[in-house]
């Protein structure tokens, strides 16, 4: 029924599923030893970070938080609101911020600068999609799934107005939905 909004599948559930698997092996290699805390950044990072946990074998803590800087738009506001912080003490901690989509950079940029005051050992970042057309911060991640063009994406996570995140693949919106 909602697939009748989407243009075209950009990434398929197989692909992403394979590269989830590649990302976590490369993570654990990585972190091992290290017992890193993973932050999910809510709502879109949920479904990629469940996965990618999946595929991490070392043991580490996972933490949630939940910002805002879209709206209902299509495009980032700029402003930064945390809806919900950390949990855990970051204090000496190698800490991995993952998210779905690093598009314009601000808010994970943001929430770098935000974490680095309670000194981490280290912060990382994992994105499950890399837009560097839009990028606005100048912000690096570590790890990347998939690098993807300037197209309106929804599908594994990622939204548009609070739809589309339970499709099993990332796809292209049609731009009369969203125009």
């Amino acid at each position: 029924m909602i697939e009748k909004d989407i243009e075209r599948v950009f990434f398929s559930s197989d692909q992403i599923s394979a590269r989830v698997r590649e990302l976590g092996e490369q993570i654990t290699r990585d972190y091992d030893g290290k017992n890193p805390l993973f932050v999910g950044i809510l709502k879109g990072s949920f479904v990629f970070m469940a996965d990618l946990m999946r595929y991490v074998d070392t043991y580490c803590d996972i933490d949630f938080m939940a910002v805002s800087s879209y709206g209902a738009g299509t495009t980032t506001t700029g402003a930064v609101k945390i809806n919900k912080d950390l949990t855990y003490n970051v204090e000496g901690r190698d800490v991995l911020l993952v998210e779905d989509i690093l598009d314009s950079g601000v808010t994970l940029s943001y929430l770098k600068k935000y974490i680095e005051v309670r000194k981490p050992a280290s912060i990382g970042i994992c994105t499950l999609l890399d837009k560097p057309a839009r990028r606005r911060a100048d912000i690096t991640p570590n790890y990347v799934g998939f690098e993807c063009p300037d197209s309106f994406i929804v599908g594994y996570g990622l939204d548009y107005d609070e739809r589309y995140r339970n499709l099993p693949y990332i796809g292209v919106l049609k731009p009369e939905i969203y125009a």
